[in-house]
């Protein structure tokens, strides 16, 4: 037999001295990779989201529209790679987001946006300051927070303040630690000097607000004035002078209305203290009767681009372990709230773990089936291709995470494919005794399986490449598995057969060949026999030929019912088992802080008896240190007195029975006692499994106006209310807050002689403060600002505000400061709500999170629209709303509901996987007929491919789990290894058929002899699949691979004769045309008959 490619690099390697070097080199650079590769729990996702804050004072919410947003949407929208243009105009300002294409480089990102305003600040309206530009992506979200509270018997000796000194101290040594990204802190208030001015005193004194800020901010101002020359030598000179006392402050001479020096400390009260915020944060200790407060501050730490996550979070905590009782005393107590490094690396390790227990699963199975000795080479070629598989991620780019894992271990039972035929083949020849060397009977065998062999790795691979272009955000989370199988597959089949052989021959060359022959012989075996039992009354005739595919295709039908019977449901992915939950709390507009943070108390009340409730952060007017689904959803700019973050972290997952997503109902079931405020929302958050978005059912409503909008987005709330499997309902609606409204009585400002901005900076100082100028403490100590603010009890519209005092600049010198009421008119007005827009369209959105019967969007989606329907819109006097289930309405002179959320990306994945599975088929049909050199062969190869849907859809019942993306994979990888099946039984098939024997058996012999490496192969691969069966991800991918190779495996060595015997029937020969090895002459006659 001439040997083909296959035989050909066996012959050139199985003798060679240069194969064991080989080994031994794919053997270091995989263990190499292994240790140097990046090791996270996701993986890398370049989503650059650029944030452009713009202040446009004195604008109401529509104008800002027109003259800020419109315009700077225009131009942002001319920036290539943007994807989506969100913007949220409010009264004064507008927040303006550009989110860029998946794999766009963030810094590239940020850049091209400053450029393009820059090229346009013409269109930038007059008195609108310079958008300030802040981009963020994966990088930021911090890897490690530390969580800095005082003991209990501390007392009162560690209040918020002195925390936050602390942690500003821990915050610059931990940014020592090598690969350390953006740091922050969270809570605490810095120290000041603060100058309380006294209202009565300084009417009394006749002193504006406005002189306490200039002599202020005139003694803490230190600059360069140039130099002079003294001997010789050239001096810098400043002037001016520093504050750098509270005495100093104290004695600053003020001027009085009547000429006489007033000190500072005669018309204001000074004292260092902590700065007046609007934000606490708290650590909730768990006791008997609930949980007692204790002031806390958090430093959260994110690592840079392309660091190991794990290496880089062990070295924080290494550094903080170090400063345990020098830096950080014992009165205060560090605790880790966050460690994605460790979650990191007990992923990593627990699916090596797996990866370890596939391998020796499958010798196992090798050593009963085939002997010991081959189940040795198997142990030395499964390690050797998954290294270097690791090897080439890592050239790729990729970081070892759950998905890049989870690709291995899904590929070990295939990449075992072509060994197992190998080796099964080898020892099968060996086993004939018909005076070949083991050298050439090992060749012949590589050759007799070869071509096949090869066909099948590239249709595997045909089957899985075309997923690495599914778009949007799900593309970098299954990017890994066809990048890392494929190169699995290809590593596989080289070391099939170069490197296989040589140790077939080392281990097992110089055994004697009886002590091969059991289980390998020509001659019937058990599963030979067994096979021939089950498979001889399906190709006994046409008609039970055709009664056996009749049932077979019923069963395929009847498994894809269940679909429609609801039996198994759709979800993008299921939620996964994570350690933190967290609780996001929002207030009317105009709550106070204080209220927000009793209601935070009450919430962390009511879930003090869940037991795997570990420790709980709550931050109450800040932000909790955001995760990539807080990134997305813009988390960290959730800074107002009314809202606020629960952060809720568990125990390990080691230590719970229950998974997190358990949790997170039975937390919302307890919440439901919560009574809110008219307009007030919490919202039990997890960590989601795939890619964030903004609420997993989210409806926009687009219509001609405002009201109409509205309208409609209320009513489709309240349907979402009524349906009891929708929770967290909200909507982007809101209640504008009420505002203030002063304006200057100009003629009376001018009769007085005082300038308008005088008036201005008066009122401004009263409300909001200002801080004068800095007071520096040296080297190590931040400097102190010096803010000049009124009380909080005082800055209301009273009589003692209205009598502060006004400079009168254009009355002439020595002219006596008139009160600040005489100058003014207050009236209330009702501030405008928020405008969102998403790509130049105008938007409401109303959004909600599922829980209890269906937790895919697509079933809220239906519920919803029958709601819809059954509504009366014409009473509301409203028309009913176009429903669109994806891309925006063209025309919005009507109003339209456009889905989005979840179902976006369910969309988009499930198309992207439809057409990647088109294109599969295809590559395979172009391979298998570039192999058999005819057009219908390779149909009959390509019919058991849907005969996986009646076991994929039978397991996913059993088991009660969703048919999820990574099903749709499992699904898809199945086509290649069921194909690989059908190629080997066909190709047995063509090379068994001669003019003499009959079809049926023909067929027969080919099953009964190509049963076993059929059955080897899809037990490796089902063993592979079962180590990841209760990962919450990734079980629909392991259920798809168990129960879809179970039955298309049983299925195809029957399915396949069958249809021979169907078209030919059993009597059939090729009429005097008998077939050699080399030729297919048979074959084509067969097609073209």
């Amino acid at each position: 037999m001439k040997p083909d490619l296959s035989g050909s690099i066996t012959r050139a390697t199985i003798r060679s001295p240069l194969t064991p070097l080989f080994l031994l080199t794919a053997l270091a650079v995989g263990l190499i990779a292994l240790m140097t590769i990046p090791r996270e729990e996701e993986p890398q996702i370049s989503v650059p989201m650029v944030d452009m804050i713009i202040e446009a004072p004195g604008l109401r919410a529509p104008d800002v529209v027109e003259q800020v947003t419109e315009p700077l949407e225009e131009i942002i929208k001319a920036i290539p790679d943007v994807e989506h243009v969100y913007s949220q105009s409010r009264d004064d300002g507008a927040l303006v987001t550009a989110r860029f294409d998946v794999g766009t480089d963030a810094d590239d990102a940020i850049l091209r946006v400053h450029e393009k305003i820059r090229a346009n600040l013409d269109r930038i309206p007059t008195g609108v300051p310079m958008p300030l530009v802040v981009g963020r992506g994966i990088n930021d979200v911090p890897i490690v927070t530390l969580t800095l509270s005082p003991e209990p018997w501390t007392g009162d000796v560690w209040n918020d303040t002195a925390l936050r000194m602390l942690a500003e101290e821990l915050q610059k040594e931990l940014i020592k630690v090598d690969d350390v990204g953006l740091t922050s802190v969270v809570g605490g208030r810095p120290l000041e000097m603060r100058v309380e001015p006294d209202i009565h005193a300084m009417a009394a004194y006749g002193v504006p607000l406005q002189t306490l800020v200039e002599t202020v901010g005139q003694a803490a101002n230190v600059k360069p004035v140039g130099t002079a020359r003294r001997d010789g030598e050239s001096l810098i000179v400043q002037a001016g002078d520093r504050i750098n006392a509270l005495s100093e402050l104290e004695r600053l001479e003020l001027r009085g209305a009547d000429g006489r020096t007033v000190y500072l400390s005669d018309v204001a009260t000074i004292r260092v203290t902590g700065a007046e915020t609007e934000s606490r944060v708290w650590t909730l200790d768990r006791k008997e009767d609930g949980f007692v407060a204790i002031p806390a501050v958090t430093v959260s730490l994110a690592k840079r681009p392309g660091a190991n996550a794990v290496k880089v979070a062990e070295a924080i905590l290494a550094r903080a372990e170090s400063l345990q009782g020098a830096l950080v005393p014992e009165g205060v107590r560090l605790e880790v709230t966050r460690n994605y490094g460790e979650t990191a690396n007990h992923k990593a390790n627990e699916l090596l773990y797996h990866l370890g227990l596939a391998t020796v699963s499958i010798v196992i199975l090798i050593a009963f089936a085939i002997g010991w000795r081959e189940a040795l080479v198997t142990l030395i070629v499964i390690p050797t291709t998954i290294l270097l598989t690791l090897f080439a991620s890592m050239m790729m780019g990729y970081t070892i995470n759950r998905v890049s894992l989870f690709a291995l271990i899904f590929s070990i039972g295939i990449l075992v494919d072509d060994a197992i035929v190998m080796i099964e083949n080898i020892a099968r020849h060996w086993a004939m005794n018909d005076g070949r060397t083991r050298v050439e009977a090992a060749i012949n065998a590589v050759s007799e399986v070869g071509n096949p062999t090869v066909i099948a790795t590239l249709t595997v691979i045909a089957a899985l490449l075309p997923m690495m272009f599914v778009s949007g955000l799900m593309g970098p989370y299954m990017a890994p598995i066809p990048a890392n199988a494929s190169a699995a597959m290809l590593f596989s089949f080289f070391v099939a057969v170069g490197i296989a052989p040589w140790l077939l021959m080392r281990i097992a060359g110089g055994v004697k060949a009886t002590e091969h022959a059991a289980g390998h012989e020509e001659g019937e075996t058990r599963l030979s026999r067994f096979y021939r039992r089950v498979a001889a009354p399906v190709v006994a005739s046409r008609r039970n030929s055709w009664i056996f595919l009749g049932v077979v295709g019923v069963a395929t039908l009847l498994s894809v019912s269940l679909f429609a019977t609801q039996a198994v449901t759709v979800k993008l992915l299921p939620f996964d088992n994570k350690s933190e939950i967290q609780i996001v709390l929002d207030l009317p507009e105009g709550a106070s802080v204080e209220d927000t943070e009793r209601t935070l108390f009450a919430i962390a009340d009511l879930i003090r008896d869940v037991p795997e409730v570990q420790t709980i952060q709550a931050y109450a007017g800040t932000a909790a240190p955001f995760n990539f689904n807080g990134l997305v959803r813009h988390y960290f700019l959730r800074n107002a007195p009314e809202l606020g973050d629960l952060q809720v972290n568990l125990s390990e997952k080691s230590h719970r029975k229950r998974a997190s997503h358990a949790i997170a109902l039975d937390i919302r079931s307890r919440m439901q006692g919560l009574v809110l405020p008219v307009g007030a929302s919490a919202k039990v958050v997890e960590v989601p499994p795939g890619p964030p978005v903004i609420a997993t059912l989210m409806a926009e409503i687009y219509g001609p106006d405002p009201e109409t909008r509205r309208q409609t987005a209320g009513i489709v709330r309240q349907l979402f209310e009524e349906t009891d499997f929708i929770v967290d309902v909200d909507d982007s609606i809101g209640d504008p807050q009420p505002r203030m409204m002063i304006a200057i009585n100009e003629p009376q400002a001018a009769d007085y002689g005082v300038m308008q901005q005088d008036i201005l900076d008066t009122i401004a100082l009263t409300f909001a403060g200002q801080t004068a100028g800095v007071s520096p403490r040296g080297e190590g100590r931040n400097p102190l600002d010096i803010r000049i603010r009124l009380p909080k009890s005082e800055r209301i519209w009273s009589q003692e505000t209205a009598a502060i005092p006004v400079p009168r600049r254009l009355a002439g010198a020595g002219a006596s400061p008139i009160e600040l009421g005489a100058l003014v008119n207050v009236s209330e007005e009702q501030g405008s709500p928020i405008v969102f827009r998403r790509d130049g369209h105008f938007t409401d959105m109303v959004m909600g999170e599922l829980a209890g019967r269906f937790e895919a969007p697509i079933y809220g989606m239906f519920d919803i629209q029958d709601r819809m329907d059954a509504f009366d819109w014409a009473a509301a006097g409203l028309i009913k709303p176009t429903v669109r289930m994806y891309g925006q309405p063209e025309d919005e002179t009507r109003p339209t509901l456009l889905w989005d959320g979840e179902w976006e990306i369910t969309y988009v994945t499930f198309r992207d996987m439809g057409l990647a599975f088109g294109v599969a088929l295809v590559g395979i049909y172009i391979l298998v007929v570039g192999q058999f050199g005819t057009f219908r062969v390779p149909l009959i190869i390509l019919t058991p491919v849907p005969l996986t849907l009646i076991g994929i859809m039978i397991g996913h019942w059993i088991f009660g789990a969703a048919f999820t993306a990574t099903s749709m994979i499992g699904f898809i990888a199945l086509a290649g290894i069921i194909v690989r099946n059908s190629i080997l039984l066909v190709d047995f098939v063509r090379h068994r058929q001669d003019a003499d024997t009959p079809l049926r058996d023909v067929l027969l012999d080919a099953g009964a002899i190509r049963f076993k490496p059929i059955v080897l192969t899809a037990l490796a691969a089902m063993i592979g699949a079962s180590v990841i069966l209760t990962d919450p991800i990734f079980q629909g991918l392991a259920i798809s691979l168990l129960f879809g190779l179970a039955s298309s495996t049983a299925l195809t060595v029957l399915v396949i004769p069958a249809i021979y015997i169907a078209l030919r029937g059993p009597d059939w020969t090729p009429a005097g045309v008998p077939p050699s090895v080399d030729d297919n002459s048979a074959l084509l006659k067969e097609a073209s008959t």
